[in-house]
């Protein structure tokens, strides 16, 4: 599935990524006796995202694991058990993705593990409603597994041994097309469940677990289907092991924001609350296939397991405004934090944006609930569903109306405005049917 360019959104983004650059020049101005230094506000974002992607890399290292048991014993339990640990792993990643559009590193780094939506035909076989050729992809049918070479721009190349190096340098964005996703949690979800041939009516993808079984072997190829899956997995735990690394003590992500101006380090942490709440998830992940109806623009569109990683991406807006992040041990990482900065300039701004992230949550919740209910995200933005509709719009609506509260937030702290990251669904919807 293939997802247009669009410009606004693009030129949106870097303006947003050159305004955080220029605000080194920024007037920061706090309480003379400020309690909260700005500096221990940066040390506990850091902390969190320590924390948080090191769960991140534990749920990645226990679906490996799960992945590695469904190759060595094909059976329905293993496929089931590897299912269960991929959605385990997608709580803590999602809670992550506010480190996103402000840290150059992380959002340099994320399209190798989170990119979406992808031409699930790149990978392996797919339904002939599928088509068979895209104007956009030429990769679009490419089917990696079946065929031991393939060609890119032109050039033949040797696929015979399927590897994470080959998934990462070649496969990842052959030919520039962003829609050739080869490796990060989207794949492999694909290889584990299949394409979700439901629409939006109920049931996600239905793979069997035979398509792993080399001995009883459906959908041809299976000992290059688990060696794709096998490779997809050690890479998204190699990836994962690179991040941790960057938020350690001397890892350059924190370096970036402890050793540089204070001021920039804040207006980081609120570009990227703001742009996620905005642009990335109210306008591209939500409203887009609200408008739409259509289920393709979903974001865990295999599983249909989009609701937990919608939930947990507000969720992790939240954390970072709070200062406080709950492991997946239970344990608490907490400390200074961007609310009690705001709490100091202007006390009615931090209440409202702390109600209002609480709000968000809880219509998340709601769409949750809905799910769990025996509705699927993908039903829920079906054309003729006003209540599903309503529900979802609810949430985009939430997501909206926090981001003002952030950018009164900005205001407050006296920093230079912030672009955070636009959507056309939001901004221009017209252009979406274009």
């Amino acid at each position: 599935m293939t997802r247009a360019f669009h410009p606004t959104r693009h030129a949106v983004r870097i303006a947003a990524l050159a305004a955080t650059a220029a605000l080194t020049a920024a007037v920061f101005v706090l309480p003379a006796k400020a309690e909260t230094d700005p500096k221990a506000v940066i040390a506990t974002y850091a902390d969190i995202a320590l924390a948080n992607y090191s769960d991140a890399l534990i749920t990645a290292q226990a679906l490996d694991a799960a992945v590695d048991a469904l190759i060595a014993k094909p059976s329905a339990e293993t496929l089931a058990a590897a299912k269960e640990a991929w959605k385990a792993a997608r709580i803590p990643y999602q809670q992550t993705e506010a480190y996103r559009f402000g840290n150059a590193i992380v959002d340099d780094w994320e399209g190798r593990v989170n990119a979406w939506p992808l031409d699930e035909g790149l990978i392996d076989y797919v339904d002939k409603s599928y088509g068979t050729e895209s104007d956009e992809n030429t990769l679009y049918r490419a089917n990696v597994i079946a065929n031991k070479e393939i060609e890119i721009n032109g050039e033949k190349i040797d696929a015979t041994t399927i590897t994470p190096e080959f998934l990462s340098g070649t496969l990842q964005e052959a030919g520039d097309i962003e829609a050739n996703v080869a490796t990060g949690y989207h794949a492999i979800e694909f290889l584990l469940w299949g394409q979700d041939l439901n629409g939006t009516g109920p049931g996600a993808g239905n793979r069997p677990y035979t398509d792993f079984d080399q001995a009883n072997c459906t959908g041809g190829n299976c000992d290059r289907r688990a060696a794709y899956l096998a490779a997809a997995s050690d890479l998204l735990v190699t990836d994962l092991e690179e991040m941790v690394a960057n938020w350690k003590t001397d890892g350059p992500a924190r370096k970036a924001l402890t050793d540089g101006d204070a001021k920039a380090g804040i207006a980081t942490i609120l570009t990227g609350m703001g742009s996620l709440s905005y642009g990335e998830l109210a306008g591209e992940r939500m409203k887009l296939g609200l408008l739409l109806h259509d289920p393709e623009e979903e974001h865990d569109c295999f599983s249909d397991n989009t609701y937990i990683s919608h939930l947990y991406d507000a969720v992790g807006i939240r954390n970072v405004y709070t200062g406080s992040y709950t492991r997946v041990d239970g344990s608490k990482v907490e400390g200074p934090s961007i609310s009690a900065l705001v709490k100091q300039a202007d006390p009615a701004v931090d209440a409202e944006l702390t109600a209002k992230l609480n709000a968000t949550v809880e219509k998340m919740e709601a769409m949750k609930t809905r799910a769990e209910g025996g509705e699927a995200y993908d039903q829920q933005i079906g054309e003729g569903n006003a209540d599903g509709n309503a529900t979802v719009q609810a949430a985009i609506d939430a997501l909206v109306d926090q981001t003002k509260s952030i950018e009164r937030a900005v205001a407050a702290l006296k920093l230079d405005a912030i672009a955070f990251e636009g959507s056309d669904s939001l901004d221009a919807p017209d252009k979406v049917f274009q």
